[in-house]
């Protein structure tokens, strides 16, 4: 239920109605416009008795039910598109971010090599994995702390803010030490205690879609980030299971503009797990911005033959450079007047 107040409506009236909602046993979030007021109702659908109570209380424009189990990532809740700002860079303001960097931290000088490189071919932040969930417990894991630090200290020599992957909720405060936004990856999505952890730190949180998780399971886990507090959460796309052998997963790309529709929180696409080969990884990057992305994150390496993690999807940063060039033209072509007549 949300419940929209007058414009000049008072403290006193926005007090009255929380103290309703309260009494009745739900939470809120109030939302501050720029003229009005919002007030979320949280937890199990209100009764007809609270629904019908509200509306009659002073400074109250309307009531409106939330048809979507999910209440704060829903934009009947929130109509206006939320940008998440980390240092710099804002995702979902416009034009679309590149994040890239290699799948896992092997090393300084590696790590530097790579940063550097995304760094010059038009990333604006950079990834690479601290600690990595991987199939076989015999595959490399990650350094751990020491690829943490290693993150922390090519932020310093590049200025690109980090985002690394957190996997169990005791390791969130200590990830958010380091990293400038919390990766929660596809294995993880539906860890609710690991979800409630991140969402009550102050760092951005990327959350991937589980590779068997419909859209509404997906939007139900960063219901739980938001339901903490934390409102700085940003989609990613990374493919879903099917039964075609011939890519690692199938990039769902009618996710971003259906998922577009039904939440205000930004969408960003993976297309190095999403096909698993680097060949494809540059044609769905400019499909997935063509679709709407708010940007992408892309999986580099000097050496991709030699990767620790993941190499047969890695692209040369000569690449990733093709892609950054290309993004804004794709981006102006989509937007244009006559497409836009058309959606």
């Amino acid at each position: 239920m949300i419940v929209q107040m007058r414009t000049g409506a008072s403290t006193g009236n926005l007090e009255q109605v929380i103290g309703a909602i309260t009494a009745a046993g739900h939470g809120y979030r109030v939302i501050e416009g720029t003229e009005r007021s919002v007030i979320g109702v949280l937890g199990s659908a209100p009764s007809q008795d609270l629904f019908e109570h509200v509306q009659t209380l002073p400074g109250v424009e309307m009531v409106i039910r939330i048809s979507k189990p999910y209440k704060l990532t829903s934009r009947e809740f929130h109509p206006e598109s939320t940008v998440v700002t980390v240092g710099d860079v804002q995702i979902g303001a416009g034009m679309p971010v590149l994040i890239a960097g290699p799948c896992v931290v092997e090393g300084r000088d590696a790590l530097l090599q790579t940063a550097r490189a995304a760094k010059a071919a038009g990333a604006v932040m950079l990834r690479g994995g601290a600690y990595k969930p991987r199939t076989s417990p015999y595959s490399f894991q990650g350094l751990g702390v020491e690829g943490l630090e290693l993150l922390a200290y090519a932020r310093e020599e590049t200025g690109l803010p980090i985002v690394t992957e957190v996997m169990e909720p005791e390791q969130v405060e200590l990830v958010a030490e380091y990293a400038d936004v919390l990766q929660i990856g596809a294995r993880n999505m539906s860890n609710f205690p690991l979800l409630r952890r991140a969402g009550r730190s102050d760092k951005a949180v990327l959350l991937k879609r589980g590779f068997s998780a419909t859209i509404e399971e997906w939007l139900m886990s960063a219901e739980y980030v938001l339901a903490e507090g934390n409102e700085r959460v940003i989609l990613c796309e990374r493919g879903i299971r099917s039964f075609d052998p011939m890519t690692r997963f199938t990039l769902d790309l009618t996710a971003v503009p259906l998922v577009k529709e039904l939440t205000h929180l930004p969408v960003i696409v993976d297309p190095s797990h999403g096909t698993g080969r680097r060949d494809l990884v540059a044609p769905m990057s400019l499909a997935a911005i063509a679709a709407g992305a708010d940007g992408l994150i892309v999986e580099i390496h000097h050496d991709p033959a030699q990767a620790l993690c993941d190499g047969p999807q890695a692209i040369l940063p000569d690449v990733l450079r093709q892609i950054a060039d290309a993004i804004g033209p794709v981006y102006a072509a989509v937007r244009s007047p006559v497409l836009a007549q058309r959606t």
